[in-house]
């Protein structure tokens, strides 16, 4: 009996071997080189220096400080231009839309494609003197709303947000249809009986049931969010300037100049953010379905 018992456990031990080698080591270990002064002038003599990179990293010149603003920003503007529309696009496909599959497709194609080539040919359509859109614009004679749209300070992250929820929305939209085929047919029909419209079918029968996917999507978008690097780095590399440095660029510059430590406690910095706020959407979203 405490053989068969022991026995299904076995099948824990490789992935789990496999976690705690590729995972949790080496997180710990860079939680653990944060706190140092490692650096590539000094891999033999590395030193226990406390808490003086997060120190430097929240009270320099560099603008570290304004990465971490700019993660969280990005986060959650991302999030709001991706979740709105790809719940109302659901939903407008799931009521019987002609042609919603053809739809479907077209949407979701984006979200498929790499970020690298995403970002190159975005880069390419939005060259202020060369690209497609300030072409365009030119000939139907609407220059004047021609923009330098990755230079401009006033214009940048717009371009941005833009590009990123292009490519996202058809994943979000794909996680939302899948929560709308779970609700039965027979709440809507009853709904209708009693007279309720559409707005109030939405908001009564809809939302409620759709907070599994809800949650799915929002835990994906905060994560996805607060680790965002290949759509700024392609597109403008954390300019103009450093105005659209993020964490994950100013990491990856402190890895490629040596600078370790530093590096690490910035990644220690997002695990920190990224764990809090993964478990308070988490718990708030379970205490709502609970109340349900």
């Amino acid at each position: 009996m405490n053989k068969k018992k022991i026995y299904p456990q076995w099948f824990l031990f490789v992935p789990l071997a496999l976690y705690i080698l590729f995972f949790l080591t080496p997180s710990i270990l860079g939680i653990f080189y944060s706190f140092t002064d490692w650096n590539s002038r000094s891999l033999g003599d590395t030193k226990f220096v406390g808490l003086q990179n997060y120190i430097e990293i929240f009270t320099s010149n560099k603008d570290y400080a304004s990465g971490i603003f700019n993660t969280l920003k990005f986060t959650i503007i991302s999030n709001v231009l991706k979740l709105i529309p790809a719940l109302l696009i659901a939903i407008m496909l799931q009521e019987g839309l002609k042609g919603k599959n053809v739809y479907r497709t077209l949407l979701y194609l984006p979200s498929v494609l790499p970020f690298l080539i995403i970002g190159l040919t975005f880069k390419s359509i939005l060259n202020y003197n060369t690209g497609l859109l300030n072409s365009f614009l030119d000939m139907v004679h609407l220059g004047f709303l021609k923009q330098k749209w990755l230079s401009d300070l006033g214009v940048v992250w717009k371009s941005i947000y833009g590009v990123d929820a292009w490519r996202g929305i058809g994943y979000v939209m794909t996680i939302f249809l899948a929560g709308l085929n779970t609700i039965p047919k027979s709440y809507y029909e009853a709904a209708q009986i009693d007279g309720a419209n559409f707005w109030q079918r939405v908001k009564n029968i809809t939302l409620p049931m759709l907070r599994g996917a809800i949650m799915i999507n929002l835990v994906f978008g905060l994560t996805y969010g607060l680790k965002v690097f290949d759509i700024v780095y392609v597109l403008t590399n954390g300019g103009p300037g450093h105005a659209t440095e993020v964490i994950t660029t100013y990491s990856y510059q402190l890895y490629s100049n040596g600078q370790y430590g530093m590096s690490t406690a910035l990644n220690t910095i997002l695990l920190v953010i990224t764990a809090i706020i993964g478990v308070v959407v988490v718990k708030v979203m379970s205490k709502q379905e609970v109340q349900q």
